[in-house]
């Protein structure tokens, strides 16, 4: 089943959304958007919206808007943590890309949202699978998830080393030896893997790994989309860590609703 992803106005410039988790107000923006902030993004999607927000290090905590106020740093430092889960209608929940996966996922019964930064480090140690559990544990079955993948760097020209891709691909084959993941994960259909001229060195796709990690879960496929854009690719749309090396970001956010179906 194909998703299809739209481009959408606010203020004159665009950003995507995916039809699979449309009910939400939801999304992935560009680098036009910058330097804006979540509190002021939130606007495009629901001015009455409670905006969440974490510093981000490439990790796999996944906090709630009431462990942030509970733990609130006098001063206004951000709390650290690359996934945030709602709680309650209206919380808006961000996460910031600049080539790592944007992962934004809805529960069509319980109406809860949450927003995950999934790059290589968080993918290798699960953050996704650990955004989901916090979601189950919240009232959420796996069959009412719709999880929407946004701009990332794509496997075509994401050159990491065997190392880096045993790391990640571990989450997905249980294997110690290094050599044994890169060739099975070589040897799996639609393979998160390519070839790279390189000694040493594979090209990897994240959003592939994600998507097969939550199918390990008992997620569906049909439960998924991936965003048809490369961030290192579409240079007129999105920026890119490794194309640019500069500290900029694109912002990825979805908004909680009420109970959409008893």
């Amino acid at each position: 089943m194909m998703h299809t992803w739209h481009w959408r106005t606010w203020e004159g410039l665009h950003y995507l959304t995916c039809s699979l988790i449309e009910p939400w107000n939801h999304g992935f923006f560009t680098q036009h958007f910058w330097p804006l902030s979540p509190l002021e993004l939130t606007n495009a999607l629901h001015p009455e919206a409670s905006v969440y927000r974490l510093k981000q290090v490439h990790g796999n905590t996944v906090l709630t808007p009431k462990e942030i106020a509970s733990q609130f740093i006098e001063g206004g430092d951000l709390l650290e943590g690359d996934g945030l889960v709602s709680e309650q209608p209206r919380q808006a929940v961000w996460v910031a890309t600049a080539d790592c996966t944007p992962v934004l996922i809805a529960d069509e019964k319980t109406g809860q949202v949450a927003a995950v930064h999934a790059g290589w480090r968080g993918t290798a140690s699960k953050i996704v699978p650990q955004a989901i559990a916090r979601m189950q544990a919240q009232g959420s079955k796996l069959q009412d998830l719709r999880i929407a993948m946004g701009p990332a760097i794509t496997g075509s020209v994401y050159q990491v080393s065997e190392q880096v891709a045993a790391e990640v691909g571990s989450t997905i084959i249980p294997h110690n030896d290094e050599k044994a993941i890169v060739q099975a994960l070589h040897e799996l259909p639609n393979s998160p893997l390519l070839i790279d001229p390189h000694p040493g060195r594979v090209r990897l796709d994240v959003r592939r790994v994600n998507a097969l990690q939550m199918e390990m879960l008992g997620i569906s496929s049909e439960q998924i989309a991936t965003a048809p854009y490369c961030t290192y690719l579409s240079t007129e749309h999105f920026f890119s860590y490794r194309r640019e090396k500069q500290k900029k970001v694109q912002w990825s956010g979805i908004v909680s609703e009420e109970i959409l179906s008893v």
